[in-house]
C-alpha cells in the first residue's frame, strides 16, 4: 500500500516553527527504512499496512512535541500484492503521457 500523509501541530507558541516539526516527521519516515517521497505538501510512504501506519503513528506523534494538537491528513492506495508502486505509478502516467503526446496531431 502507498499513503500519502500530511501531519502538522497546532497549539503551539507563536515562535513555534511547522517547518521543524515537519522535519522531526519526515526523519521517522526516513529511519523507518520504508520507500518514500516527500513533496512540498505531502509525504508518500509503501509498504505493508502494519508497517506504514506505525511509521504514520511515530511521525505523528513526534509532531506532537511541537504543539497541544496535530492535524493529520491521510490518504491510502491499498493494492495487495503490489510493490514498487511508488515509482510504477509515475513510470505508467509519464508513458500514457507519451503516448498521447505522440498520437496528437
Amino acid at each position: 500500500m502507498i499513503v500519502a500523509f500530511s501531519v502538522a501541530p497546532s497549539g503551539g507558541t507563536s515562535s513555534d516553527s511547522v517547518h521543524d516539526a515537519v522535519a522531526a516527521a519526515v526523519r521517522v519516515v526516513r529511519g523507518s527504512g520504508l520507500p518514500h517521497r516527500t513533496s512540498s505538501m505531502f509525504t508518500e510512504i509503501e509498504g505493508e499496512w502494519d508497517e506504514v501506519m506505525a511509521v504514520v503513528r511515530a511521525a505523528t506523534e513526534a509532531v506532537g512535541a511541537y504543539g497541544s494538537r496535530v492535524s493529520l491528513v491521510l490518504k491510502a492506495d491499498i493494492r495487495p500484492g503490489r510493490t514498487g508502486e511508488l515509482d510504477g505509478k509515475l513510470e505508467r502516467l509519464e508513458a500514457a503521457i507519451a503516448e498521447q503526446e505522440s498520437a496528437a496531431p
